[in-house]
C-alpha cells in the first residue's frame, strides 16, 4: 500500500501539535488542507488515525503505533534531502528546538536574532517548556539543557553564559517589616515565593558558602509552576509579598531599578551553564550544523562543571 508523502507529513505534524490549526501554524499551511490529507489518508488506510473533539486532536492506538513508525522514517527522509542542501551557498530549511522558559529569557536572545541575520533563508521554531522530553521523538532537531539532563548519546555544546547562579531577593519593604536575613535557615521564617514543575516536583532552595551546602524548604504565600508562570512571582515579591529565588540574570534589571534587593548574596552559589545537545547517532541537517557552528563561534569559556547542583529552573 502506498501513501502520499505529504499527506503522512501532514499527519505527523497535527499528531505532534495536538490539533489542526496549531500544526497549520507550525507549518505555514492551511488547517483545511491539513484535515484534508489526513482524511485522505485515512480513507486510503481504511482506519481512523485522529480522534477530533471540539478541544482537542489526539492519536488513536493505530495513529500512535503508525506515529511511531513515521517519525524515525520521516527523519531519514528529511536527512536525505538536507545533503543537497549543503551544496547551497546559505543552508536553508527549518530547525526546531526544544529549550525550557529559562533559555528562552536569557540565552536565546543574544543569539537569535544575529542567527537569522546571518541565515535569512532559515526558518527557527523554538518550543519553550520545562518538561523533559525526547526531543528525537518529539520531532526536534536539538534541545537546550543543563548538563546533568543530557541523554548520554546526546552531542552537548555549551551555549549562552557560562557561569550562572540563583540569587535571592526581596523588596526593600519587605525587608525592613520582616528583616534581613543573614543565614539561608532564616529564610524558614520568611514568607517565600516558591515554583514548581508540570510534573509536580518542587526542588528545594539551595545555598553555599565555603565548602557549606545549605538545602532548605522554605514555604510561603504563593506558588507558581516554573517558568510560564515566574513573572507573576516576580511581581510579587516586587510588591513586598515574600522572597524569591531565581537566576540571577533574571533578576538583575530588578536589582539595577532598585525594586529589588539582592538577600544572601555570599550563599548564592553558581553552576555552569546550559548545552545545546543533538543526536549523535544520525546525519546533522543543513541548519542545524549552521546553529552549531554559529554557537560555537560565539562560545564563552566553560566554567567548572559543579555535579552537586541540579537546575531548579
Amino acid at each position: 500500500m502506498k501513501a502520499d508523502l505529504g499527506d503522512l507529513n501532514a499527519f505527523v505534524s497535527v499528531a505532534r501539535a495536538g490539533g489542526f490549526r496549531e500544526a497549520a501554524r507550525a507549518t505555514d499551511t492551511s488547517a483545511s488542507g491539513l484535515s484534508e490529507a489526513v482524511r485522505r489518508l485515512e480513507t486510503q488506510l481504511g482506519i481512523r488515525l485522529l480522534n477530533r473533539t471540539t478541544r482537542s486532536v489526539t492519536p488513536t492506538e493505530a495513529g500512535e503505533r503508525l506515529l511511531e513508525r513515521l517519525t524515525p522514517a520521516l527523519t531519514e527522509v528529511e536527512s536525505a534531502l538536507d545533503v543537497v542542501n549543503r551544496f547551497r551557498d546559505k543552508p536553508a530549511g527549518t530547525l526546531r528546538l526544544n529549550v525550557p522558559i529559562s533559555a528562552v529569557r536569557l540565552v536565546l536572545p543574544a543569539i537569535v536574532p544575529r542567527f537569522l541575520a546571518v541565515y535569512p533563508e532559515i526558518r527557527l521554531e523554538v518550543v519553550a517548556e520545562d518538561s523533559f522530553i525526547d526531543v528525537l521523538a518529539a520531532g526536534f532537531d536539538a534541545g537546550i539543557r543543563y548538563d546533568e539532563r543530557l541523554e548520554q548519546d546526546m552531542i552537548a555544546v555549551p551555549i549562552g553564559p557560562r557561569t550562572q547562579c540563583f540569587a535571592a531577593a526581596a523588596a526593600s519593604a519587605y525587608l525592613n517589616r520582616r528583616g534581613r536575613p543573614q543565614h539561608p535557615r532564616e529564610l524558614l521564617k520568611h514568607a517565600c515565593l516558591r515554583g514548581r514543575f508540570s510534573g509536580g516536583a518542587m526542588p528545594p532552595w539551595e545555598f553555599e558558602r565555603a565548602g557549606e551546602v545549605v538545602r532548605i524548604e522554605p514555604t510561603g504565600p504563593l506558588l507558581v509552576s516554573m517558568g510560564t508562570a515566574t513573572d507573576l512571582a516576580v511581581d510579587a515579591a516586587i510588591a513586598g509579598v515574600g522572597v524569591i529565588c531565581l537566576f540571577d540574570d533574571w533578576l538583575r534589571p530588578h536589582f539595577d531599578s532598585g525594586a529589588l534587593e539582592p538577600v544572601l548574596e555570599p550563599w548564592w552559589q553558581r553552576f555552569s551553564g546550559p548545552f545545546l545537545y543533538y543526536s549523535g547517532r544520525r546525519l546533522v541537517p543543513a541548519p542545524l550544523r549552521a546553529f552549531i557552528d554559529f554557537v560555537r563561534a560565539s562560545a564563552q569559556p566553560v566554567a567548572p562543571r559543579n555535579p552537586r547542583r541540579k537546575r531548579s529552573q
